[in-house]
């Protein structure tokens, strides 16, 4: 029997095939189950949707490391598509960078992102953040690549100085640390489509892209975000915007009808959510073994 493919190796070489790599975020593992079962490549579990997931409360770090990494090796265990992981500004100072990468390694992830906020950081499209000096944030870095076991593990570096000192200090920022050793730069927040494509023009190294959903940044197409020469993009909490739609939705409806018969065309099956969840395959197993 041939043994898998590690998620690493397989999210480096998405990274050398050409075009860009389309991601979409996922705040739970029946979320993610969908996105692999769809044909996706990859899947981005994010902060946000994660505690909206587990709490039910705002992405402004009530998760600690623990809680996000449990999360994340919930989805490794259950997908077999490469899981990008959110590690946030890597839960403290350098000894922390450093377990940080321990742990998210060890959960299985393909990556993680780590930022420049300060603790405690907020949603990237909040208002109000603050960022720690990009020498600081070099030195985790460092730290981060000193601590890592699996040489394709992959660091994407956000910084979210575009709000707090402009673009050209973001674009200096994920330069340098690229430079550190970071894999891929991320620059969180662009007001503009001339911003996006500034970023593509001046930044150095292979370029994420955050398409958040009502968020500040325009919304832009794979193709447009490939010919401008972004690398990754990532849809990060469209399946908690529309979930908490459809929830709303049918408690709704269930309160004022006492059912949800007049929902049914916007349902799964009975027998395809058994599918999706892959009960024929355990009930098989015993006939299978034999």
């Amino acid at each position: 029997m041939s043994k898998r493919q590690s998620p690493t190796s397989q999210f480096r070489e998405l990274m050398l095939k050409p075009g860009i790599i389309k991601t979409l975020g996922a705040h739970d593992v029946l979320t993610a189950v969908m996105v692999e079962q769809c044909g996706f490549d990859s899947v981005f579990i994010g902060g946000f949707g994660t505690s909206a997931s587990l709490y039910g409360l705002p992405d402004l770090s009530f998760l600690g490391m623990t809680e996000m990494v449990d999360a994340t090796r919930r989805m490794t265990h259950r997908v077999s598509i490469p899981v990008v992981a959110d590690a946030d500004t890597g839960h403290g100072d350098l000894h922390n960078v450093m377990r940080c990468v321990n742990e998210f390694e060890c959960a299985g992830a393909a990556g993680i992102i780590l930022e420049d906020q300060v603790f405690p950081k907020r949603c990237g499209h909040f208002g109000g953040k603050e960022v720690i000096s990009a020498d600081e944030m070099i030195m985790k870095f460092k730290a981060a690549v000193e601590a890592r076991n699996d040489p394709d593990f992959l660091f994407i570096a956000r910084t979210d100085a575009r709000e707090t000192d402009g673009l050209d200090e973001a674009i200096d920022r994920v330069n340098r640390y690229c430079d550190a050793g970071a894999d891929v730069a991320f620059i969180e927040a662009p007001l503009s489509v001339n911003e996006l494509e500034e970023i593509c023009k001046r930044v150095e190294y292979p370029k994420f892209v955050n398409m958040l959903a009502l968020g500040k940044t325009p919304i832009l197409s794979a193709p447009e975000l490939e010919e401008m020469g972004f690398k990754i993009m990532v849809a990060p909490i469209d399946s908690v915007l529309l979930t908490a739609h459809i929830m709303r939705e049918m408690a709704e409806t269930f309160k004022r009808d006492g059912h949800t018969k007049n929902l049914k065309d916007k349902m799964v099956g009975f027998d395809e959510i058994k599918d999706i969840l892959g009960l024929p395959d355990y009930l098989s197993l015993k006939e299978n073994l034999k």
